[in-house]
């Protein structure tokens, strides 16, 4: 291996750390959030119930309106019931939306992964990274991802849609190049070389107004 590969190899393991170390927390947060709600759940009913009881309707509307929005930040958190892919997803949906960036994400991983959690969160993350960096370029109101996430039979089917400035992207050496300069084109290589060790199946395909890529991944 050169010195060149072996820096890469550096770059993207201090990348996977960094994913790791920043996102799985939030993901604990989240669940924990999630379980305070149902152990409070009885209370909550045995107080709305001295509330209707009392006739104090007005207090019981704003109690309601309380746990309405408690729940509500609860339910729009993506729950595709794997904590790595939970983890990175919601965090790029985070960030895409400080960027005035208009996400869709519907995500189910209903098995347990043959591949490891490293893997999975350098392809979502590679995969997020580009479609933000992207759709920067389009006017606010014309920036959309759109992330799709389930089995198809034994196999983990990822799909990532964004719309770009470019009419059609044109392929150098067989790749789309990327746009972030020269550096930046180790993440989509480094896809690449996973979906190939895992005996995948990944296809990129440039559009009018639109870029989307497609990754299989065999599960048994």
């Amino acid at each position: 291996m050169n010195f060149f590969s072996k820096q890469i190899d550096r770059r993207i393991a201090a990348y996977q750390r960094e994913l790791i170390e920043t996102h799985y927390q939030e993901v604990e947060n989240m669940y924990r959030q999630i379980r305070g709600w149902r152990h409070d759940y009885r209370n909550h009913i045995q107080t709305m119930k001295v509330l209707a009881s009392n006739g104090e309707l007005e207090s019981l509307c704003a109690y309601l309106d309380e746990l309405d929005t408690d729940l509500n930040t609860v339910d729009t958190v993506i729950k595709t019931g794997n904590q790595m892919a939970d983890a990175i997803l919601n965090s790029k949906v985070s960030l895409a939306n400080a960027k005035d960036i208009k996400t869709q994400v519907d995500a189910h991983i209903p098995v347990r992964l043959r591949m490891s959690e490293l893997d999975l969160c350098c392809i979502i993350g590679n995969l997020f990274d580009n479609a933000i960096e992207a759709s920067l370029a389009l006017p606010k109101e014309e920036r959309l991802i759109r992330v799709y996430m389930d089995m198809k039979g034994t196999q983990l089917y990822i799909s990532f849609t964004n719309f770009t400035a470019a009419r059609k992207m044109k392929k150098t050496g067989g790749l789309f190049k990327s746009s972030k300069g020269e550096g930046h084109g180790f993440g989509l290589v480094r896809i690449d070389n996973i979906i190939a060790r895992l005996d995948g199946y990944l296809s990129r395909n440039s559009e009018d107004g639109a870029f989307t890529t497609e990754i299989l991944i065999p599960q048994v």
